[in-house]
C-alpha cells in the first residue's frame, strides 16, 4: 500500500489570542496529531493578536507558520476551516459570530462571553452554523480530566445513588499581592466577571457535568478586597503565564476577588460554590464533592488523577473513602496515553477536548460541551451577579 492510502484529510488552523492560553492551546495543536487515532492532520497556519511584534514573537514560540494582528482577514482566508478564540472575554462575541457566518469551526474558550446577550447571539450564531454542518465547542477542559469523567460515570451508573449535596470550590492566591498590575482580568468591561468568571465558571460546569443537574436557582454574594491596583505596564514579545509588569500609575479594579453562593439543581441537589483568587496557599485548588443516599465521590485538581470514592454499601467495619488512580485505559480519555499508572497533567484535557473538537467535525456531528451549554452557564453567572446586587436575594436562573 502507498503512504497516500494512509493520508488524513488536512484542517487549517488559526488562533485568535496567545499570552497563557495561546501558549497551552498551541502545545494541544502541536500534540492533537499524535495521540490516538487522529481524524486530521491539522496545519497550525496563523496566531493574531492584538501587536503585530508580539504576535510573531508568540507565534515563533509556540509553532505557528507566523503571526499577524488582523484575525478578521484570517478568517476570510480559504485555507483556514478552524479558529480558536483565545481573548479576553470582550472579544469573545465579535470573532466567533464572524468566524462561524465565514463557515469556520469555532472552539472558543470560557466563559463564552461577557454577558448573557452575547452568549445568547453567540448561540444562535452556533445553531444556525450547525445546521450548514459548521461545529463550535466552548472550552470547558476540566469536564476532560479523566478522574472527573470517571465521577461523571458513577454518577450516571447510580453508585452514588439519589444525588442531595454538591460543594464546589475554586481556589487560587495569584493576585494576593497588592501591587499585582491591573490586567485585563481585573477589568469588568473586558473580562465580565472576576474569580465569579473565570475560575467559578469552571466549578458550575463541572458540577453541572458530573452530577448531571442544572441550576435552576442561585442565592450569591461578592466581594473585592483589593480596591486599586498598579496600571498594566506595556508587554513586549511573547508571554506564557499568568505574570505581569506593573507600571507607576493606579486604577480602578471593577471585577470581585471572591464569590460565594448556593443553589438548587433540578434534580434536587444541594450545591454550594465559592470561586477565589485570594487564597494565600492555593495554586490550583479547584475541588468536588458529591453525597448521595448511597454513595460520596470527591475530586482535588491538585491530585488530578486521582478520585476519591465511598460506597455506602459496603458495611461499616470495613469501609472508608478509597482512592482510585484514574490512570487506567478504561478510564475516560487515558486509553491513548501512557501505561497504567503513569500520571497525565494539566495539558492533557485540553488534548482530549481537540480530540471532541475534531472527532465531531469527522462525524458531522455538534461537539459537546456547546455554545449552548456555555450561554446556561452565563445565565448561571449573571443570576448570581443579580443576586450579589440585590441582598444575596435568592434568583431564579
Amino acid at each position: 500500500m502507498s503512504a497516500d492510502q494512509f493520508a488524513l484529510p488536512e484542517l487549517g488552523v488559526a488562533v485568535v489570542g496567545h499570552s497563557f492560553m495561546g501558549a497551552v492551546h498551541s502545545h494541544a495543536w502541536r500534540t492533537v496529531d499524535h495521540v490516538g487515532t487522529p481524524r486530521f492532520r491539522t496545519k497550525r497556519l496563523a496566531l493574531a493578536g492584538r501587536d503585530l511584534s508580539r504576535a510573531q514573537a508568540a507565534a515563533a514560540q509556540f509553532g505557528w507558520d507566523e503571526g499577524v494582528d488582523d484575525w478578521r482577514a484570517l478568517i476570510e482566508r480559504d485555507d483556514v476551516q478552524v479558529v480558536d478564540v483565545l481573548t479576553p472575554g470582550d472579544t469573545h462575541a465579535e470573532i466567533a459570530i464572524a468566524a462561524l457566518e465565514a463557515g469556520k469551526h469555532v472552539i472558543c474558550e470560557k466563559p463564552l462571553a461577557k454577558t448573557v446577550e452575547e452568549a445568547q447571539r453567540m448561540a444562535q450564531a452556533a445553531q444556525a452554523a450547525s445546521a450548514r454542518g459548521v461545529r463550535s465547542m466552548v472550552a470547558f477542559n476540566y469536564r476532560k480530566v479523566p478522574a472527573i469523567g470517571l465521577a461523571r460515570r458513577l454518577v450516571e451508573q447510580g453508585r452514588l445513588g439519589d444525588l442531595r449535596q454538591v460543594r464546589a470550590v475554586y481556589l487560587q492566591d495569584w493576585i494576593v499581592d497588592p501591587e499585582f498590575p491591573l490586567t485585563w482580568r481585573l477589568q469588568k468591561d473586558r473580562s465580565g466577571a472576576g474569580a465569579l468568571g473565570d475560575i467559578g465558571s469552571h466549578i458550575i460546569d463541572a458540577a453541572q457535568f458530573i452530577t448531571g443537574q442544572r441550576l435552576t436557582g442561585v442565592s450569591g454574594t461578592v466581594e473585592t478586597f483589593v480596591k486599586q491596583r498598579p496600571l498594566e505596564a506595556t508587554r513586549t514579545g511573547a508571554n506564557t503565564g499568568l505574570g505581569a509588569q506593573a507600571s507607576s500609575e493606579y486604577g480602578e479594579v471593577t471585577v470581585d476577588d471572591a464569590a460565594v453562593f448556593f443553589g438548587r439543581g433540578d434534580g434536587g441537589a444541594l450545591m454550594t460554590f465559592e470561586a477565589t483568587r485570594m487564597a494565600l496557599g492555593r495554586k490550583n485548588g479547584m475541588r468536588i464533592e458529591v453525597n448521595g443516599s448511597k454513595g460520596s465521590l470527591a475530586f482535588d485538581f491538585e491530585s488530578m488523577n486521582e478520585l476519591h470514592f465511598f460506597d455506602g454499601t459496603l458495611p461499616d467495619a470495613e469501609n472508608g473513602f478509597r482512592r482510585i488512580l484514574a490512570t487506567e485505559p478504561e478510564h475516560p480519555g487515558v486509553e491513548n496515553w501512557w501505561p497504567a499508572g503513569h500520571g497525565l497533567g494539566y495539558d492533557h484535557p485540553f488534548v482530549h477536548e481537540l480530540q471532541e473538537f475534531l472527532g465531531a467535525i469527522a462525524d458531522e456531528r455538534d461537539p459537546s460541551p456547546s455554545f449552548a451549554d456555555g450561554l446556561q452557564v452565563q445565565q448561571v453567572l449573571e443570576a448570581v451577579q443579580r443576586s450579589a446586587e440585590n441582598d444575596s436575594t435568592y434568583t431564579s436562573v
